[in-house]
């Protein structure tokens, strides 16, 4: 049994599906890969399923009904992975913006380095991210300065989504309680682990814009982030996390 699963949401991502497949698992070190696909109408899980017959017990597919959000799509692959006796579990987009090379130097954060949540960090060590306008850039990165000034956490890039998770971290978190669906999603799971005192490790990585397909960031998830940050301290606060 492997013991790393990567776990990728899709929606609309034919352009990139098949390169992301065999980059994830023609790595060094052998990963499985999860989609969770929330039915594209580009038919990406046709994509997903021809591919199954190339990498069989490798590859697999979670179809959902309709599109439902990053943090839906996580925490049912989440639940999926612990199911199963994968140790690691990885979050990553389907884009390239993260670049399958690093998966290794998570892994390795984790398995070898102490890290229970290793985060693939564009911010550790100045600001690595290529082919992102400046607007959106210091948007990102206040951002992760904002989330660290009300929570507390010294992380530099709270809304990263390229993450390993060791098993233990997901088996006490309450998944059942995750409330938010968009980048604040990846906030509330970092503040999670960090309220229950695991280690949390940033790894460098640059992070690269996708160059197919469409972004998914909307004025309502910058929104559910801005106000999400607040929700969670003040929860903290009074207990109800």
């Amino acid at each position: 049994m492997n013991d790393s699963i990567v776990i990728i949401p899709t929606y609309n991502e034919i352009e990139n599906i098949e390169s992301i497949v065999r980059a994830v698992l023609s790595q060094h070190k052998p990963f499985h890969l999860l989609i969770i696909d929330d039915n594209s109408p580009d038919h990406t899980a046709k994509k997903v399923i021809a591919l199954q017959e190339e990498f069989p017990g490798k590859l697999f597919l979670e179809q959902r009904t309709k599109k439902s959000g990053l943090g839906t799509a996580y925490v049912h692959g989440f639940k999926w992975a612990l199911e199963r006796d994968y140790q690691f579990i990885f979050e990553m987009d389907a884009d390239f913006s993260h670049n399958p090379n690093d998966l290794e130097k998570l892994y390795d954060a984790c398995h070898f380095g102490g890290a229970d949540l290793a985060i693939g960090s564009r911010y550790v060590k100045g600001v690595n991210v290529v082919n992102w306008p400046l607007s959106r850039v210091l948007m990102s990165y206040f951002a992760s300065v904002y989330v660290k000034f009300i929570t507390g956490m010294k992380i530099h890039d709270a809304t990263a989504g390229f993450v390993c998770y060791k098993r233990e971290v997901l088996e006490k978190i309450n998944l059942n309680k995750i409330k938010f669906v968009g980048y604040a999603f990846q906030i509330e799971m970092k503040y999670r682990t960090y309220c229950a005192k695991f280690q949390i490790t940033e790894v460098p990585i640059i992070f690269t814009d996708r160059t197919k397909g469409v972004s998914k960031m909307s004025n309502a998830i910058i929104k559910e982030a801005i106000l999400g940050v607040i929700s969670l301290r003040l929860r903290k606060l009074v207990n109800s996390l």
